[in-house]
């Protein structure tokens, strides 16, 4: 970068230039950010992936003994395959009120801004330190930041607030759903299908399970509400289902995967529970009295907690005091990694530049004005971090 200053807009044109989409390598991304916070002499720890294909970025800046204030983002956006857009995804679009590309909402405009403030932040003094943490495969559930959390979890001093700068219009959210999603393997007996009775049907039978899971959604949504989401229930959904070879063959093996999206204040584990103890307390005892090798297994694909913060929290004020957007939003029924972090006693709020309405669409877009609302509440932080010690 050779030492050149560089605004918010003309960063993010930077990072939407790297396809990061999930589940592909973010280190080309990883690089460029490092190569910003070396520029300011800013120490950075990567967390990678097992395979080492992808990294989260770790980095303090001010003092390293008390809490401080943590700024989070994903560095992955979703695939653009099967989409019509009007330009290339990858190479940002500048319209008269509009920056489009993939990424521009979810989530490099937030991350744009705070690389573009890196020079004013290096200029100052710190009392307060501000933490930075990039993730990778958050669109997939939330994978890079469990690992990141797993490291963070051992720290001796972590941040005590977080800012996770998910697409908000810069209102402050306070809570998000959870979610847990698994793939069920239904394993039965394969025969003609003119001697069924010598066979056990994995379709039917995982069509069983699927319709107590789609009952079970009507039961949860009768037992515990909350109106402060647009969707007021925990919601469960079977996404695909795969199984059977020919009409003449007792399918022997069937697969299908579901998704659990709950309140915060309602457990998962619980309603997972109910669904595998029907499966194997139910089905499974009348499949092995036919064939005692049938199965049902269970494999879980992802998993994040939803996310409640408390309206007296300190994450709250603080955020308000420094965002020129003072209006606390819906909850949302998507999630973050804000839920991961507070499992880890850090406070967060999710809080960022652009509409989730645009989020994951063709022509996906963050407008000037949001990112310019954003600079604002990151340039205020500074300041406040600057001013006071706080968080110690």
């Amino acid at each position: 970068m050779n030492g050149v200053t560089m605004n918010s807009e003309q960063i993010l044109a930077r990072l939407i230039a790297f396809d990061t989409t999930s589940t592909t390598s973010n280190l080309q991304l990883i690089d460029f950010v490092r190569n910003l916070l070396d520029e300011h002499a800013i120490a950075t720890q990567l967390v990678h992936s097992d395979d080492r294909s992808r990294a989260n970025l770790y980095a303090t800046i001010g003092p390293d003994n008390i809490g401080g204030v943590m700024l989070s983002g994903h560095t992955d956006v979703v695939p653009t395959s099967g989409q019509d857009w009007n330009s290339d995804p990858y190479q940002m679009l500048s319209g008269d009120q509009q920056l489009i590309g993939r990424g521009a909402c979810d989530m490099k405009g937030f991350i744009a801004c705070v690389l573009a403030a890196l020079p004013q932040i290096s200029a100052e003094s710190l009392k307060t330190p501000i933490h930075l943490a990039f993730s990778y495969d958050e669109e997939i559930g939330c994978v890079g930041a469990k690992r990141l959390v797993e490291t963070m979890a051992g720290f001796e001093v972590k941040p005590r607030i977080g800012l996770i700068g998910e697409p908000t219009e810069m209102a402050m959210v306070l809570g998000h759903k959870g979610k847990v999603s698994y793939r069920v393997t239904v394993t039965g007996l394969s025969c003609h299908s003119a001697y069924i009775s010598n066979g056990v049907n994995a379709v039917e039978y995982a069509a069983e399970l699927i319709a107590f899971i789609r009952a079970m959604n009507t039961r949860v949504q009768q037992q515990q509400l909350d109106q402060s989401y647009s969707v007021p229930y925990s919601t469960f959904h079977v996404g695909n289902i795969n199984g059977g070879t020919a009409l003449n063959i007792v399918p022997r093996q069937c697969q299908f995967e579901f998704e659990i999206r709950n309140l915060p204040q309602q457990d998962s584990a619980t309603l997972v529970h109910d669904i595998k103890h029907y499966a194997n307390d139910v089905l499974l005892p009348e499949m092995q009295t036919r064939y005692p090798e049938a199965s049902i297994e269970f494999a879980e694909l992802s998993y994040y907690p939803g996310l409640r913060t408390d309206l007296a929290s300190t994450v709250i004020a603080y955020t308000r005091a420094i965002n020129p957007i003072d209006r606390i939003g819906d909850n949302v029924s998507f999630g973050t990694e804000a839920g991961l972090f507070d499992e880890i006693g850090i406070a967060c709020l999710v809080c960022g530049p652009g509409s989730i309405d645009q989020a994951h669409k063709p022509d996906e877009f963050v407008s000037r004005a949001q990112l310019a609302n954003c600079d604002q509440m990151i340039e205020n932080l500074v300041q406040r971090c600057r001013e006071a010690s706080e968080f110690a």
